[in-house]
């Protein structure tokens, strides 16, 4: 009973790490931005492209499911790139705290076939 109440908190934590990432993406390209439409264009459109991509092909219900190594690199670039911008950003705590959770997530969601 336990261990399913746990692994019920994994799948959801793995939706906040989804949130958080694509927020991570839109501050990124809000902070990259030069003029202020360029920083509101990419701080809307950089995490709805990636949402799109991650709806096609990523998540449990894409039209293209992609499985194996594909998949993998795939939840690479989604959810540990935001690791990066954060480090670009200067959030270097922020960033490893986030990564640690995600790879420790994604790790359970292996072990617990989820």
């Amino acid at each position: 009973m336990l261990l399913e109440s746990i692994k019920v908190v994994n799948v959801i934590l793995r939706f906040l790490l989804e949130l958080i990432g694509l927020t991570v993406y839109g501050y990124w390209g809000y902070k990259m931005g030069m003029t202020a439409i360029m920083r509101w264009g990419f701080a809307a459109g950089i995490p709805f492209m990636i949402a799109v991509v991650w709806g096609l092909f990523g998540s449990p219900k894409a039209i293209f499911q992609l499985s194996g190594l594909p998949l993998l690199l795939l939840e690479i670039c989604i959810f540990l790139l935001p690791v990066a911008l954060l480090i670009n950003l200067g959030k270097v705590q922020i960033a490893w705290f986030y990564g640690i959770i995600v790879i420790v997530n994604r790790t359970l969601m292996n072990v617990w076939e989820q």
